[in-house]
């Protein structure tokens, strides 16, 4: 049995759906939501309640599972109870491996406060004595579906940083590479960077959209501040500068494109056009 958290988000419902594909060994998913879908009899996926962020419910959904899939909601980025509990309690209920889905940031910017729960959770899954996988993603292409109503309203996009180009990873990718070390063996202690293949601007991802959309999109270039105000609706203050500072003024080490997409799947990272193509119904 594999248990999938966050199984609606943009990695977790795709897991889900790769896992239940390749289930022909009849190994059970459970898929873990705090809003668990409803599951129709044989599909190979049992939806239950459960949170991350607090270990105590995740105890049923960890019954009898071999391994786990860990990914964090984006509050908690910010908070929520010691992550040795979570691991704890999976490794009282003799899950296995665990697969856990960091951020690149972890690594370039090791004192960054946006990212401090993440490198909790890092260190937790290490010091849990489970076989672990831990995945570091750059920015998610799916990050452009908080343009879509604009988009669907005005035909723009309001973003800071118009000209500066990041390699986005298509979140089909990162649920690819953790079905593959949930499945497989040979990826237990293995760190993978998760990027796209090329790097793409916001003015860049707009083109691709119009194109897509066979319309005209406008992007409308925000300063900083703006952009910090209207984050800071829905984002903790630090994530908010932490992810401001990455689109701004991102590394060397966050331009780099990484190639361990393809080392783990055999196949080239998939580019935001293949993204927005399978998405392109969302900005209509």
């Amino acid at each position: 049995m594999i248990t999938v958290t966050g199984a609606t988000g943009n990695i977790g419902r795709t897991l889900v759906d790769l896992l239940t594909e390749a289930g022909a060994e009849g190994e059970e998913v459970v898929a873990v939501s705090r809003r668990p879908r409803q599951t129709s009899a044989g599909s190979g996926v049992r939806w239950v309640e459960g949170h991350v962020g607090d270990a105590a419910s995740m105890r049923a959904p960890l019954a009898g599972a071999r391994a786990l899939f860990i990914v964090l909601g984006g509050e908690l980025n910010a908070w929520g109870e010691d992550p040795k509990l979570l691991l704890r309690a999976a490794a009282d209920a003799g899950v296995e491996r665990v697969v856990l889905v960091s951020s690149q940031v972890s690594a370039t910017r090791p004192e960054a406060a946006s990212h401090a729960r993440l490198r909790e959770f890092e260190a937790a899954v290490r010091a849990s004595g489970l076989g672990f996988t831990i995945l570091r993603p750059g920015g998610f292409a799916s990050n452009a579906f908080a343009w879509a109503d604009m988009i669907r309203a005005k035909r723009t996009v309001f973003a800071p940083f118009a000209d500066v180009a990041l390699p986005v990873v298509d979140p089909a990718d990162i649920a690819a590479v953790a079905a593959t070390a949930l499945r497989e063996d040979g990826h237990g202690g293995r760190v993978y960077e998760l990027t796209g293949p090329e790097l793409i601007s916001p003015r860049q991802q707009t083109a691709v959209i119009s194109a897509a959309l066979g319309e005209e999109v406008t992007l409308v270039e925000l300063p900083r501040e703006e952009a910090h105000a209207a984050m800071a609706r829905f984002m903790p203050e630090e994530a908010v500068a932490g992810t401001l500072d990455v689109l701004g003024a991102p590394l060397p080490a966050e331009l780099r494109i990484s190639t361990d997409v393809e080392t783990v799947l055999g196949r080239p990272a998939g580019g935001f056009g293949g993204w927005v193509g399978r998405n392109v119904p969302a900005f209509r």
